[in-house]
């Protein structure tokens, strides 16, 4: 048995976590994490989720969790991460990431840190998205600069960061299988008069509505077609449940800093 911790235990995707985790015969809940002064505290983490009573109370205090738990799964914010990050280092216990956000000096911090655990990192715990990823880089290549290639994702309302965390991934994908740089090719937005597209560009393209769970679309303009590559999030379950796959494998790994194609074996 993988015992796991949830962090973010009251969100959307902690308590999807709840769940799985409770219904699962191979993994256990062995503790439930929210902020200090959250209004969850104390309350019993199964029936935060909806999903009947775990007998696992919602507590801050993660040092006293990592006494009984294995891994930490945690998609929160980027500086809660990284606090919870700091102390499971101090305690030798493994983590998976799925928070996205972060800034270039909160990374380098991360990447640290995770010298000393193993740790799996991804904007996208999806099974799916991960195979996309692998696809897009051949075809990418295959292509060629004789099509323009555009990242269009969607998301709910409430999401607080964007691009998508898996559109920035694609879009790096996509400029590394050309050699290209995506700080010097990405765009980002526009508007008014710009003139032609230039050619090699990669272009990023944000929706927000309603609540979508979330879309990407990856699209391969040439003269006389297109091919278009969409992945679509129906529930929040098939992140959180690549998640807990890559809980289950990241524990019999060394320190490092690792991701969804290591977990599935797919470099």
């Amino acid at each position: 048995m993988t015992n796991v911790i949830v962090a973010g235990a009251a969100g959307r995707m902690g308590c999807r976590l709840v769940a799985l985790i409770k219904d699962s015969n191979i993994l256990t809940l062995a503790g439930a994490l929210e902020g200090t002064g959250h209004g969850a505290l104390g309350a019993d983490a199964g029936e935060t989720a909806g999903c009947g009573r775990a007998d696992v109370s919602i507590t801050d205090d993660l040092a006293a969790l990592l006494s009984r738990g294995d891994v930490v799964v945690d998609f929160s914010s980027p500086e809660a991460t990284l606090h919870h990050l700091r102390i499971v280092a101090q305690h030798r216990r493994a983590m998976v990431i799925g928070t996205t956000g972060f800034s270039p000096s909160q990374l380098e911090e991360l990447k640290a840190l995770v010298s000393q655990v193993p740790c799996v990192m991804s904007p996208n715990m999806s099974v799916g998205v991960n195979l996309i990823y692998k696809v897009i880089s051949e075809m990418a290549k295959t292509l060629g600069d004789e099509y323009d290639i555009e990242v269009i994702e969607a998301h709910h309302r409430l999401k607080k960061d964007a691009p998508s965390g898996t559109a920035l991934k694609i879009a790096e994908v996509l400029a590394n299988a050309v050699n290209r740089d995506l700080d010097q090719v990405g765009v980002y937005a526009r508007k008014g008069l710009i003139g032609e597209r230039k050619k090699g560009e990669i272009g990023i393209q944000t929706i927000r509505a309603g609540d979508i769970v979330g879309d990407h679309t990856i699209l391969f303009g040439g003269m006389g077609e297109r091919i278009e590559v969409t992945h679509r999030a129906s529930s929040r379950d098939t992140f959180a449940g690549g998640a807990l796959r890559a809980a289950q494998w990241v524990v019999r790994q060394p320190p490092g800093l690792y991701d969804m194609m290591d977990v599935l074996s797919l470099r």
